[in-house]
């Protein structure tokens, strides 16, 4: 049982990335509801359900040692008195590699309890290839 009391959903989610940034965690699951009823989804990865799943799912991907840093972009947040939401794009670079990943697109629900603020689903998909531009037409459109 975390100690730990977020005020907001954001002061969860600065949590969630700085214990990915640390490989920590302990911190990771400090900010998971503690019930069963949570859901997280790697990219490209199955539906892990329930702390055992979320826990060891956490553990694979910091065992690994790989050093992440995640730059936020496109944050969209919705939040109401007891549950909040945020999409964005997790910028994602590898400590040593000069290039980030492609981008992954995330979604991050978190529930109100008396406890503070907690996830309660973490949801990470590789984002669709940027289209490329369309050629600019040969002859110009005239509109009226």
């Amino acid at each position: 049982m975390s100690t730990r009391i977020f005020p907001t959903a954001q002061d969860v989610e600065n949590a969630f990335y700085e214990s990915l940034e640390r490989n920590d965690l302990a911190l990771m699951m400090a900010v998971w509801a503690e019930d069963e009823d949570i859901v997280c989804v790697h990219p490209a990865g199955p539906r892990l359900a329930g702390q055992e799943q979320v826990r060891e799912g956490w553990r694979k991907i910091f065992a690994s040692g790989q050093r992440l840093r995640f730059q936020i972009a496109q944050q969209v947040r919705v939040a109401g008195v007891m549950l909040a939401a945020h999409s964005l794009h997790e910028i994602i670079t590898v400590v040593g590699e000069k290039q980030p990943r492609p981008a992954v697109i995330a979604t991050n629900v978190y529930l109100r309890s008396a406890a503070g603020w907690r996830m309660i689903v973490h949801h990470a998909s590789p984002a669709p290839a940027t289209a490329a531009a369309d050629p600019a037409p040969e002859t110009p459109k005239i509109l009226h």
